[in-house]
């Protein structure tokens, strides 16, 4: 079964809690604190691997979590940090979360950080100042980075063979590898994209057979948009024309229809050097379709083949070699070559209140990161959050929205009843 576009589930590991400990020891009757600190959690990356060809293996198990920070003990012993989790894709898997492009892993071993692991929470000892010197306060692991992404594979081929249902694209690739794709005398034989490695006199390419494709394949009519995308990558394309004309159309209209809708897929995609192939060549009047080919289309080489007695094929495959030795592979730009360019930042609100139900949502990523690593059973730790909150002006903006004491405030996951710290005189 062949799966090329996924939806999976990424949760990185959260920090491990910090300690809350203090010495106790014989004759020593001011230890002070001694918790450590948790270890981070876990990373979660995507890894291409040049041995897998389809996503079907994930589609088993799309969630996916690395491990967890351990928490630290007493003696100032920190906890240990979780494992990274990597996930192997296929090479060619493109990468989204919602509207935004994380990644393209083409290379094989290429990998991509994709959820960050918590930060430990701090111990007690993290928190000893002059002024403090005895502090009952830890916290809690930073909750790991969870997300959503979007996976879409684009098969990574030389050469890609195209053309409408019917036309022997995939009896071309059983004769030229030794791949074994269905073949059959009805339309949309082929269902999923096939890779065969072809070899000719020492030299070695890899085709890929595409699903046929009919007028209006790049709206998505029969199976074009869900297939078109993974001759983007190819090197060269072969177009495979019926000699017997398709769909009550002559070889020549066939392909200018194929071509019309490559180029509305992409420009760029038009833009590849091209291969004709005229197949079929043992059937009754296909030498004059073929003459009325070569003399139409002069910019492009067109072969005659014949897949059942293979004729034409050797001078088809010595063409193609001698078209990738001109047409170098895709290489990704890496981060240090991309030219440097000036960005606008723009600051927004660090936070945002709005009213919701009954209550009150604050939104920002500090205010809830600083809630979830709150232990609300230390007095001082929710003093400090109180602290925090108030100085960074939330305080404020929950009372020019309304607010009143004991009106409830959602931070996260947390509700939070609202008192004033200091309330104003009456």
């Amino acid at each position: 079964m062949f799966v090329d576009e996924l939806k999976i589930e990424i949760q990185a590991g959260s920090g491990g809690g910090g300690c809350l400990s203090f010495r106790r020891e014989k004759y020593i009757p001011f230890g002070g604190p001694n918790g450590g600190n948790g270890g981070k959690g876990g990373d979660v990356y995507l890894i291409a691997d040049r041995n897998l060809t389809t996503l079907l293996d994930l589609s088993y198990r799309p969630h996916f979590k690395a491990q967890e920070g351990e928490h630290g003990t007493s003696w100032d012993k920190a906890g240990r940090g979780g494992e990274d989790l990597y996930v192997r894709v296929p090479c060619g898997t493109v990468l989204k979360e919602g509207a935004e492009f994380l990644g393209d892993l083409s290379n094989d071993g290429q990998t991509l950080l994709v959820a960050k692991g918590g930060r430990g929470g701090r111990g007690n000892a993290a928190f000893k100042t002059m002024r403090n010197t005895a502090p009952k306060i830890s916290e809690k692991g930073e909750p790991g980075e969870h997300k959503t992404l979007e996976l879409e594979l684009k098969l990574i081929a030389d050469v890609g063979l195209v053309g409408h249902p019917n036309a022997g694209k995939s009896t071309l690739l059983s004769r030229i590898s030794a791949a074994h794709p269905k073949i059959a005398d009805y339309p949309f034989t082929t269902l999923s994209p096939n890779l065969g490695v072809v070899q000719f006199k020492g030299n070695s390419f890899v085709a890929a057979d595409i699903p046929g494709l009919i007028e209006g394949a790049h709206l998505g009519k029969g199976l074009g948009l869900e297939f078109l995308r993974h001759v983007e990558r190819t090197r060269i394309l072969v177009h495979l024309i019926d000699a017997m004309g398709f769909n009550g159309k002559t070889p020549l209209e066939n392909f200018r229809a194929i071509q019309k809708e490559v180029s509305l897929y992409s420009k760029n995609l038009a833009k590849k050097p091209v291969i004709i192939l005229l197949t079929k060549m043992d059937c009754t009047g296909a030498s004059e379709e073929l003459k009325k080919l070569q003399k139409k289309l002069k910019k492009y080489k067109v072969f005659g083949i014949s897949a059942v007695t293979g004729a034409g094929l050797p001078q088809f495959l010595q063409e193609s070699i001698k078209l990738l030795k001109g047409v170098p592979k895709e290489t990704l730009i890496k981060e240090e070559e991309i030219p440097l360019k000036t960005k606008k930042f723009v600051l927004g609100e660090e936070f945002s209140v709005k009213k919701e139900g009954e209550g009150y949502r604050v939104r920002g990523k500090k205010a809830e990161t600083l809630v979830a690593m709150t232990h609300f059973n230390q007095e001082e730790a929710v003093v400090r959050m109180q602290n925090i909150l108030k100085k960074m002006g939330v305080e404020k903006l929950l009372q020019r929205n309304g607010i009143q004491p004991g009106d409830m405030v959602y931070i996260g996951n947390m509700e939070l009843e609202y008192y004033p710290i200091n309330p104003d005189p009456v």
